[in-house]
C-alpha cells in the first residue's frame, strides 16, 4: 500500500471543478456518494471510483484495499459532499498519519445552504452533521430529538433502512424530513417524505435533514432546567435549599411510586414517575457538580464503562453458555474491580446490599448473591424442607422472644422458597397486599350500600362479600 501519495481533499462546486480541471495527473479519484462521481464523470476524470466498502470492513481495511495498488508519490483526488469536511470519516481516514505538506484542501461549496429558510424555524436547536458511516452497526442515535441533523451521504437502501430504523427511536413516524438527493438526469433538489416513507425514496440521499421535534426531549435540555433552578441569581428558593440528605425522602417516595406502576402495568403512570427518579437523579448530580464532588458525565460515563466491563460477552469476544455463566462471569468481574480498587479487603460479596433495602428484597438479595457462588441446595426439596423445619420451631418456641426470632429465620426460608421459584418476593407481597386492599374496600363499598355498620357485622357476612370480591376479581 502507498504511504507516501499526495490526497486532494476537494468540496464540491464550480471552484471544485476548475481545481479538478487544473490537476495534471490523477492516478486515483475517490467520489463520496453519487452526486460527487457525478461531477467526476462530467469531467471525464479517470481512474474514478465510488466510495463503497463491503459489509463491517473497516476505513482502515477498505483503505488498505484501495490504495495497494498505488504506486508511492500517486496523486489522490477525494471529493466529498460533506460540511464541515473534517466531518467526513473517509476523508480523516485517507488523510491519517499523512503529513500536511502532502495534503492539499480545496473547500466547496456548502450544499446544506438550500436549507437556510427550514433552520430559521429551529433558532435554539443546535446543528448536528452526521456522516453516515458514523450510524452504522449504532442501536441507538448519536443524537437528540431536540437537535437539527444533517446526515449526509446515504447511498444504499441498506443503510437507508438501518437509518430509518435508528430514527425510529427518537421520531415519530410522521417526522417530517427533507433529503436531499441525486436524481437519474443528475438533478439534486431537496424533497420531503415522512419518516415512514423514508425507506421508500429509491434515489441516493445526499444530505438528510431531520428537523427538532421539540427543545425539551434531551438530558442536556432537561440538565439545563435542573441547573437554572438551582442558580443562585435567579434559581428556584425550594430547589436552591436542598441537599443530598433532604432529598433522601422524595428519592426513596418516587421509586416506589414507580413500583407502584409496574404492578398496575400502567406504562402511562410509569412514563411519569420515571420522570421523578430521573429529576431526582439530576437533582443530585447539580448538587454534587456544585460542591466539585462528580457531574453527570461522571455518572454516566461510570455506569457505561461498568456495563462494558461486566458484559464481556456482548463486547469482548468471550463465550457463555447459559444465564448462570453471565450471573458468575459478573460476580468475578466485580471482585476484579474490588481488587483493582484496592477494597476487596474491605467488602465482601453481602456488603454490596442496602442495609436500607426493604426486608423481603434484602433477604432475596443476599440469597441470590450467596447462590452465585455455590452456597445453595442443590434442588428445591431440602428448601421446602427447611420452611417446614421453620416452622415447627415456631410452634415450639419456648417464650415470646424466641418465636420471635424463629418466625424471622420462617420468613427468611419462605423468601428462599420465592427465590427458587424466580419469583421478586417484594413484588409478589406488593401484589397480595393490593389485592387484599381491594376486596377489602368491596366489602366496605357492599356494607354502604347495604346499609350495614361493618363493626357490627359478623365475620361470615364480611367474608360472604369477600366471596362475591374474589369472583368479580376486584
Amino acid at each position: 500500500m502507498a504511504k507516501n501519495f499526495k490526497l486532494i481533499y476537494c468540496g464540491l462546486g464550480s471552484e471544485a471543478v476548475e481545481n479538478i480541471r487544473c490537476l495534471s495527473a490523477i492516478d486515483l479519484a475517490i467520489a463520496r456518494g453519487s452526486t460527487a462521481m457525478n461531477l467526476l464523470q462530467m469531467e471525464h476524470v479517470a481512474n474514478a471510483q465510488i466510495f463503497s466498502k463491503m459489509g463491517d470492513q473497516s476505513l482502515a481495511q477498505w483503505k488498505q484495499q484501495t490504495l495497494a495498488n498505488l504506486k508511492e508519490g500517486a496523486t489522490i483526488l477525494y471529493l466529498t459532499p460533506i460540511v464541515p469536511m473534517i466531518a467526513d470519516q473517509v476523508g480523516l481516514c485517507l488523510s491519517h498519519n499523512l503529513p500536511s505538506k502532502n495534503v492539499v484542501i480545496h473547500r466547496g461549496e456548502d450544499m446544506a445552504f438550500g436549507l437556510s429558510n427550514f433552520l430559521a424555524k429551529y433558532p435554539q436547536a443546535a446543528l448536528v452533521t452526521v456522516d453516515s458511516l458514523l450510524l452504522e452497526n449504532k442501536h441507538h442515535p448519536p443524537f437528540s430529538a431536540d437537535n437539527s441533523i444533517l446526515i449526509y451521504s446515504i447511498e444504499t437502501n441498506e443503510k437507508l433502512l438501518e437509518i430509518q430504523k435508528l430514527l425510529s427511536a427518537l421520531f415519530p413516524q410522521a417526522h417530517l424530513l427533507h433529503p436531499l438527493i441525486q436524481k437519474k438526469d443528475g438533478e439534486i433538489s431537496w424533497d420531503k417524505c415522512t419518516l415512514a416513507q423514508l425507506g421508500e425514496v429509491t434515489n441516493p440521499i445526499t444530505i438528510l435533514f431531520v428537523p427538532p421535534t421539540s427543545q425539551d426531549s434531551s438530558l442536556e435540555s432537561f440538565q439545563e432546567i435542573i441547573a437554572h433552578l438551582r442558580a443562585p441569581a435567579d434559581g428556584c428558593p425550594w430547589d436552591k435549599k436542598q441537599t443530598h440528605e433532604s432529598l433522601r425522602t422524595y428519592l426513596l417516595e418516587e421509586t416506589y411510586e414507580a413500583l407502584d406502576a409496574l404492578d398496575q402495568h400502567d406504562p402511562v403512570s410509569l412514563k411519569e414517575e420515571l420522570g421523578d427518579i430521573l429529576l431526582q437523579i439530576l437533582l443530585h448530580a447539580q448538587i454534587a457538580s456544585e460542591a466539585g464532588e462528580f457531574t453527570m458525565s461522571d455518572v454516566i460515563s461510570g455506569i457505561n464503562r461498568k456495563i462494558v466491563y461486566r458484559h464481556p460477552h456482548v463486547f469482548k469476544d468471550w463465550t457463555v453458555g447459559s444465564e448462570k455463566d453471565v450471573v458468575q462471569n459478573w460476580e468475578s468481574l466485580k471482585g476484579q474491580e474490588r481488587l483493582k480498587n484496592g477494597d476487596e479487603s474491605k467488602k465482601g460479596m453481602l456488603d454490596g446490599v442496602p442495609i436500607s433495602y426493604p426486608a423481603l428484597a434484602q433477604a432475596q438479595a443476599i440469597q441470590d448473591r450467596a447462590a452465585r457462588v455455590g452456597f445453595d441446595w442443590p434442588d428445591i426439596g431440602p428448601v421446602l424442607n427447611k420452611v417446614a423445619e421453620e416452622l415447627e420451631e415456631v410452634k415450639t418456641a419456648a417464650n415470646d422472644e424466641e418465636r420471635a426470632k424463629e418466625l424471622g429465620d420462617l420468613l427468611f426460608a419462605l423468601v428462599n422458597v420465592i427465590r427458587w421459584y424466580k419469583v421478586d418476593s417484594e413484588s409478589a407481597l406488593r401484589q397480595t397486599n393490593l389485592k387484599f386492599r381491594k376486596r377489602f374496600a368491596y366489602i366496605e363499598e357492599q356494607a354502604r350500600l347495604t346499609g350495614k355498620d361493618m363493626q357490627k357485622m359478623s365475620l361470615a357476612e364480611m367474608d360472604a362479600f369477600w366471596e362475591q370480591a374474589k369472583q368479580f376479581d376486584v
